[in-house]
């Protein structure tokens, strides 16, 4: 069984994190490496069928509306616990923080985690996991909830960019072991940005 170190974020750590200001060339260089990734044998997490066949993930449109700059409050003395997962394993996070935002009138709150393992890690220990749900999930939207790679804000904001979300990779390949959204992760709005459902 695999797991689901974050392969994408190997190639994206970089990219985009230090961003304040929306940009569309930013969003559209997300898209197209992440074509790139899984359009390689050597990093794509398709199957073998899907992979002959494939030619691009299907996005929502690029939308200033689901860049946010969110208030960030840290938690202090959280304790870790096991994040559940696709499948048996079990890996411990630590809820490192949350953000809170506006969107369409409605004060949402989404907490952020850090992984345990890699944070002990030199090139991850800046990396926080943001997963979420939304009211598109189940229909246009992968029904596990989409996830987006972040990095520690050095301030009391942290910028959330939904359109550089993407799938778990168990959207793709049931070979792979992919944490579960939190139920406080799941927003009562829809989320219309990032990667769509690869599967009907």
């Amino acid at each position: 069984m695999r797991t689901i170190l974050p392969f994408v974020f190997l190639t994206l750590f970089n990219f985009g994190f230090a961003q304040e200001k929306f940009d569309v060339a930013a969003a559209e260089k997300f898209q197209k490496e992440l074509n790139s990734e899984y359009a390689d044998a050597k990093t794509s997490p398709l199957t073998v069928e899907d992979l002959a066949i494939f030619k691009s993930l299907d996005f929502y449109p690029i939308s200033e509306k689901f860049f946010v700059t969110a208030i960030f409050v840290r938690t202090e003395n959280e304790k870790p616990f096991e994040m559940k997962t696709s499948t048996d394993r079990k890996p411990m996070y630590v809820k490192f923080g949350e953000a809170h935002f506006e969107m369409n009138g409605k004060s949402l709150q989404l907490n952020i985690y850090q992984n345990i393992e890699l944070s002990k890690k030199e090139e991850y220990k800046d990396y926080l996991f943001l997963p979420f749900s939304d009211l598109t999930c189940g229909k246009e939207s992968y029904i596990g909830g989409k996830y987006i790679d972040m990095k520690t804000p050095k301030g009391d904001t942290i910028v959330i960019d939904f359109n550089t979300s993407y799938n778990p990779l168990c959207a793709y390949n049931h070979k792979y072991s992919c944490p579960k959204v939190p139920l406080e992760n799941d927003l009562n709005i829809e989320i219309k940005a990032g990667v769509k459902k690869f599967h009907d």
